[in-house]
């Protein structure tokens, strides 16, 4: 194990409770010593050993020689492997866990495989508790290398409710990694849109933590929202208290989310990228990763709020049925968490034609039953149906109609909540985001005429003409040369008189 901090850590313990035996490598002393003090407290520390660099770390295992990495994103882990390489032998492996970016693991297989080395990179998904007990993975790159170590995965995957492992084989190259990051934006999005539920009741509604807990728990037992990770934690942060004064952990709290800005923490920043870079609209995912970079400095928060002399704050929601709108505040949670699903696999789906992987999508919603944080029983059935009754989906899922009116049982209530949440200056960006997406995802009269002729008066872009069908998204062959004032306009907004530009 290459990497002994919470996450690598904790999976070194995990695998040794399977009965393997662990050698660590970590720079941070600090880091060894927290972990083999573990390993003793857990009666494990005969399956761990420590090393001190490289070369001696190579030595002390078998061959072929089977590395896992937990490090962080970015150039650590070229330097790794150009330190590994003097020692890596043909028919080793290297299991990448880390959170790293897709097109950084297709460059480093491309460095391993003249040396006949196996560079598999996976997601590992559930945080460090899920480490501990049983993750889910999802692991990419060579199909007979990564078939290789799927029994061993499998003992150390998370099961589902089936006992079936959360772990299969994603397809070539960076899938593995790439179908992570997806996950991982999945989860902005919903996480953004039960916080602004979270927000709706306790600052609109008044409702107490334990209140709050109470109906989380009860939205985790039955319904659209049944076992649902994020949602039943929800219930147990709510309740949660501070032994030293017995006030609720989330009163002391600040309302900064950081590991974005701090590049802890790439996925969600990739993902929105890769939706920008495949032309994929993912407006539930993309409004919950601005809503984290907009958190995260509470400093200039503090100075915007004195520049606008504090005038808009949340103001309360006055409804006559209180129980009857927290069910509409669940339907409009439960509608946001599908739609993040449904832009996520939409991205999925757009990547899967560039890369030509085959990704199975059913496998991708099997490894996402247990052991992560987008664990959601009913979606997860729900989309298990989906993908078994359309075996080639291309497009978007929302021309499914299982889903499309999955979506529509849930829009009166979703609409609601965001006019009530609107007019009480609510913070709900990712629930408005999710709205407004279901309305012009499928609407067949948008405004954008307006702008595509705008765009063709200033640029001579081109357009499609309403008797021509719908076309395919490319450039239109209609233009339109008979605006009459077109001609006289240049783009500082002057009047041109037969082709003479003003002075000044």
């Amino acid at each position: 194990m290459v990497g002994a901090g919470s996450m690598g850590g904790m999976m070194s313990l995990l695998f040794a409770e399977l009965g393997t035996e662990v050698v660590i490598y970590d720079p941070s002393e600090d880091n060894v010593k927290a972990l083999m003090k573990k390993a003793k407290d857990t009666g494990l520390e005969h399956q761990l050993s420590s090393e001190k660099d490289y070369e001696s770390l190579c030595k002390a295992l078998p061959s072929p020689k089977v590395f896992f990495f937990s490090l962080p994103h970015g150039s650590v882990g070229d330097k790794t492997i150009e330190s590994l390489k003097p020692f890596l032998k043909s028919g080793d492996f290297i299991f990448d866990a880390s959170n790293e970016h897709y097109a950084s693991t297709e460059r480093r297989q491309k460095v391993c495989e003249p040396l006949g080395a196996n560079f598999i990179g996976s997601g590992v998904s559930g945080g460090y508790q899920s480490a501990r007990h049983g993750p889910s993975m999802s692991p990419g790159g060579n199909k007979e290398a990564v078939e290789k170590m799927l029994p061993f995965l499998r003992k150390a995957a998370a099961k589902d409710a089936q006992g079936r492992p959360c772990v299969a084989w994603m397809g070539e190259g960076g899938a593995g990694h790439y179908v992570k990051m997806v996950h991982n934006g999945i989860e902005q999005g919903m996480m953004s849109a039960l916080c602004e539920t979270w927000g709706i009741m306790t600052q609109c509604l008044d409702m107490k933590y334990e209140e709050v807990a109470d109906v989380f728990e009860e939205w985790d037992t039955k319904g659209e929202l049944i076992k649902n990770f994020l949602v039943s934690i929800g219930s147990d942060i709510c309740r949660t208290k501070d032994p030293k004064n017995n006030s609720y952990v989330l009163d002391e709290v600040k309302d900064k989310v950081v590991q974005d800005v701090d590049e802890t923490e790439g996925t969600g920043t990739w993902t929105i990228e890769e939706g920008s870079r495949l032309h994929v609209s993912i407006p539930t995912i993309t409004a919950a990763h601005m809503f984290r970079l907009s958190s995260a400095d509470a400093a200039q928060r503090i100075h915007v709020h004195k520049s606008l002399e504090g005038h808009i704050k949340v103001g309360k929601i006055d409804v006559p049925d209180k129980k009857a709108f927290v069910e509409d505040l669940r339907k409009a949670t439960y509608a946001a968490f599908l739609m993040a699903f449904v832009q996520g696999l939409d991205l999925l789906e757009h990547i899967n034609q560039e890369k030509k992987w085959n990704l199975d999508f059913s496998s991708i919603i099997s490894i996402w039953r247990g052991g992560c944080i987008i664990q959601s029983d009913h979606i997860s059935d729900l989309l298990t149906k989906v993908f078994e009754h359309h075996k080639h989906i291309h497009g978007n899922l929302l021309t499914i109609h299982e889903v499309g009116h999955e979506l529509l049982k849930c829009y009166p209530a979703l609409k609601n909540v965001v006019l009530k949440a609107v007019e009480a200056d609510a913070h709900i960006p990712s629930l408005s985001a999710t709205w407004s997406y279901f309305r012009y995802s499928g609407d067949v009269n948008l405004p954008t005429q307006f702008m595509e002729a705008e765009l063709d008066y200033f640029g001579n872009h081109m357009f499609d003409l309403k008797g021509a069908g719908a076309g395919k998204p490319v450039t239109g062959k209609s233009t339109n040369l008979q605006f009459p004032n077109r001609a006289k306009w240049n783009m500082q907004g002057h009047t041109i008189s037969n082709g003479i530009q003003p002075e000044g």
